[in-house]
């Protein structure tokens, strides 16, 4: 077998991702400049969008299902009149209608439709699966295929300003939650139709802009201060769970848990998940058994 060469680094780094790039593609060119053993993205992001994409190093890929669960936010544009077969400026149109009609208050009141619990049908161009295969390579094949219903939160759903036909909205959602789709609805209850024509995430989970690096800094980082500079600017993972509980452990404590037995521990929640830590360091995920002993259920080799 061939030996897999590469860095051991651990930790969350949250790219700016570009335009007009997949998010695997993205995951892959900085997996490549920090030289990573192993290393997974949190959930894609459209080519068309752009914005915060946290991407998971070694241990930090045991929580990256805490930040594909967790809610997610974003500022868009959307164009009212023009119906597409994707929901976004890459689409075929398939529609065109006047919209001068529509006014502010009409939108306002089309949105107070889509806030809280909705069910959202998933786009045909979404990266769901069927029977094993993508939607949209059905899609691109030219075929269609139901698809069940969804309930998906829409926490906001705001207009930040309305300008010809162009409006431009932040959004605030569950996980699985597709702005296209909830673009393209928008545009169907207004009666004329609508597409995203830009796409910009602004959070995951604890995870914002503000953090977020593009791949033109990294390179930047590492021509200056190479892998040094680089792993300086990695979060570490259990930033990314920091809604759960902390338990500190006692040194002989923490042992037992490392070898994956169960202990009992004073002061802990009555249920759910916590953080663990020996000493300083964040040794990994555990959960509250109904006996009332903590179990390790994810650990972090330190």
């Amino acid at each position: 077998m061939r030996k897999r060469h590469g860095r051991k680094i651990s930790g969350i780094l949250v790219l700016d991702k570009p335009e007009g790039e997949s998010s695997n593609r993205s995951l892959q060119k900085v997996k490549r400049l920090f030289q990573a053993t192993k290393a997974g993205h949190t959930g894609s992001l459209d080519p068309l969008a752009t914005g915060v994409l946290p991407l998971c190093f070694g241990e930090a890929t045991k929580i990256s299902q805490f930040l594909l669960d967790s809610d997610k936010a974003y500022s868009a544009e959307i164009r009212l009149g023009i119906k597409t077969t994707t929901g976004d400026s890459e689409g075929d149109i398939v529609a065109e209608k006047v919209c001068s009609n529509i006014s502010e208050k009409d939108i306002e009141k089309a949105l107070d439709n889509f806030r809280g619990e909705i069910q959202q049908v998933p786009s045909m161009y979404s990266a769901l699966k069927h029977d094993g295969v993508p939607l949209y390579k059905i899609a691109r094949a030219g075929k269609t295929v139901e698809r069940k219903t969804r309930t998906v939160s829409v926490f906001e759903f705001s207009l930040v300003s309305y300008e010809g036909s162009l409006i431009k909205v932040n959004i605030r959602c569950s996980k699985g939650t597709y702005v296209r789709t909830l673009a393209d609805d928008l545009g169907d209850l207004l009666g004329v139709g609508a597409h995203v024509t830009a796409l910009r995430r602004t959070q995951a989970g604890p995870f914002t802009l503000e953090q977020a690096v593009s791949y033109d800094a990294l390179e930047k980082y590492n021509e200056d201060g190479g892998f040094e500079a680089l792993d300086r600017i990695l979060i570490p993972a259990d930033q990314a769970i920091q809604e759960l509980p902390e338990v500190v452990l006692p040194d002989a404590t923490a042992e037992y848990v490392l070898q994956g037995q169960a202990v009992i521990v004073r002061h802990l929640p009555s249920s759910g998940l916590v953080r663990l830590y020996k000493d300083n360091s964040f040794i990994g995920i555990g959960e509250i058994l109904d006996d009332g002993r903590v179990a390790p259920k994810r650990l972090f080799l330190l």
